[in-house]
C-alpha cells in the first residue's frame, strides 16, 4: 500500500487499503450468521478481515469459527465500547469498520465506504441505515418510519441520507461506520467503560481533534429493528446514556434532549387536568365539541378538559407529517398512520431515560447498562 503524507496529519491512502470489519456480538448467533454471510460476499478486492468480538462462551463463537472467520474474546468486557477496543487492539488494518450483528450487509458496502478515504479530509465515513422492508414485520416497518421522521427524531442518525453523495456530519451511526486506524489511535479509541452512546463520544473527540466525518447517502446498511417492547427499552436506555455522555462532554448537550425530558411530565399534567376538569363539569356533555362561548362558557374546568385532546390532535398531525416526509423505504399510508403510536412511545421512554440519567448524575451513581442485552 502506498501512502502520501498530507496536511491533515495522517497519510492519504492511495491504493487498496487493508480493512477490518468489527462486529461486537452478544447472544444473537442466528442473526450474526446472516450478517457474516453478507460480509463474506463483499465486492471489495483489497485485504479484508472480519472480526467478531464477544464473550468466549457465546454461541456466536461457534457460528463465527464455522465460517473460518476470526472470533476474539472480549476479555470480560462489560460494555460495547470496551469490546470494540479489544477488537481494535487485536487487528492491524489501515481502516476499521463497525457494524452490528443484526444487519443484512449489501455486497458493495465496504467498497462504497473505502473509496472516500482517497480524500485526505476523510477521517471517518458512514451511511444511513433502514429496516429491510421484505424481512420486517409490520411493526418493525412502522418503527423504521417513526425513526426516520423529519420532525420528532430529526436529531438522530436514523434515516439521515445527507444533501449530496458525500456530506459532512457530526456523528456516524455505530451500525454503519468506518474510520482510519490512525485517527482511532490518535484519540485513544472508544471511551473506556462507556455504558452507551460510545459512538457519539468517539465522534465528538475525533471532530474536536480537528478531523472531519462524512456520510455517503448510497452506502445503506439494512438494520433490523427490534420489536416494540425491545425498542422501548432501547430508546429508554439511549436517553439515559446520552444524558450521561452530555454530562461528560458538555458540548454534546442539545436543547432537544431537555425538551424530550419534559414530555412525560407534560403528558401526566395533561391527563391530570383532563380528569380534574371532567370531575368538575368541564365535559359539558353532549356539547363537548361545541366551543362557541355563547353556548358553553370556556371556564377553567372546560379549558382543562380540552387541553388533552387538543394536544393529542396536534401531536398526531405533526407525527404523521414528519413520518411522511422521512426517508424510510417502509413508508405507506398504513405505516405512516401507525407511526404516531410508536413516536409517542419513543418520546415517553426517551424522556424517562433522560430523567433517569439526570437522577444518576445527581446521585453520583451512573450504573451499568448495555442497551437491551446483558453480558455475564
Amino acid at each position: 500500500m502506498s501512502v502520501v503524507e498530507s496536511e491533515s496529519g495522517f497519510g492519504q491512502i492511495m491504493s487498496q487499503p487493508s480493512v477490518c470489519v468489527i462486529i461486537p456480538s452478544v447472544r444473537n448467533s442466528e442473526e450474526l450468521a446472516i450478517a457474516l454471510e453478507g460480509l463474506e460476499t463483499q465486492t471489495y478486492t483489497g485485504p479484508l478481515e472480519i472480526i467478531v468480538v464477544g464473550p468466549n462462551n457465546d454461541p456466536g463463537k461457534s457460528v463465527t469459527e464455522s465460517k473460518g472467520i476470526r472470533f476474539v474474546d472480549d476479555s470480560g468486557s462489560r460494555t460495547r465500547a470496551d469490546a470494540c477496543n479489544v477488537a481494535i487492539d487485536a487487528s492491524s488494518s489501515d481502516l476499521v469498520f463497525f457494524t452490528d450483528d443484526d444487519v443484512i450487509v449489501p455486497e458493495d458496502w465496504v467498497e462504497k465506504l473505502v473509496r472516500w478515504f482517497e480524500r485526505d479530509d476523510v477521517a471517518g465515513v458512514g451511511g444511513p441505515n433502514f429496516a429491510p422492508v421484505e424481512e420486517s414485520t409490520l411493526w418493525q416497518r412502522v418503527i423504521d418510519v417513526a425513526f426516520c421522521s423529519t420532525i420528532y427524531t430529526a436529531g438522530t442518525n436514523y434515516g439521515k441520507v445527507g444533501d449530496s453523495e458525500l456530506s459532512e456530519v457530526t456523528q456516524l451511526p455505530g451500525v454503519n461506520s468506518a474510520y482510519r486506524r490512525s485517527v482511532l489511535q490518535e484519540v485513544g479509541g472508544f471511551d473506556e467503560g462507556a455504558i452507551g452512546a460510545e459512538d457519539v463520544m468517539l465522534d465528538h473527540r475525533i471532530r474536536k481533534a480537528g478531523h472531519k466525518l462524512w456520510t455517503d447517502r448510497t452506502a445503506i446498511m439494512w438494520h433490523r429493528r427490534r420489536n416494540l417492547a425491545r425498542v422501548k427499552k432501547q430508546i429508554g436506555n439511549y436517553g439515559l446514556v446520552r444524558t450521561l455522555a452530555s454530562n461528560q462532554y458538555r458540548e454534546l448537550h442539545a436543547f432537544t434532549h431537555s425538551m424530550v425530558a419534559a414530555f412525560p411530565p407534560i403528558v401526566i399534567a395533561a391527563f391530570a387536568l383532563f380528569f380534574w376538569g371532567a370531575m368538575n363539569g368541564g365535559l359539558a356533555w353532549p356539547d363537548f365539541w361545541d366551543i362557541s362561548l355563547d353556548r358553553v362558557p370556556m371556564s377553567p374546568e372546560r379549558i382543562a378538559v380540552h387541553t388533552l385532546p387538543t394536544l393529542m390532535i396536534l401531536y398526531n398531525l405533526l407525527a404523521w407529517y414528519g413520518s411522511a416526509k422521512g426517508n424510510s423505504p417502509s413508508k405507506s399510508a398504513w405505516t405512516i398512520f401507525l407511526s404516531s403510536i410508536v413516536t409517542y412511545s419513543l418520546h415517553w421512554n426517551y424522556g424517562i431515560g433522560v430523567l433517569r440519567g439526570k437522577w444518576r448524575i445527581f446521585s453520583g451513581r451512573p450504573g451499568l447498562q448495555i442497551d437491551d442485552r446483558f453480558r455475564n
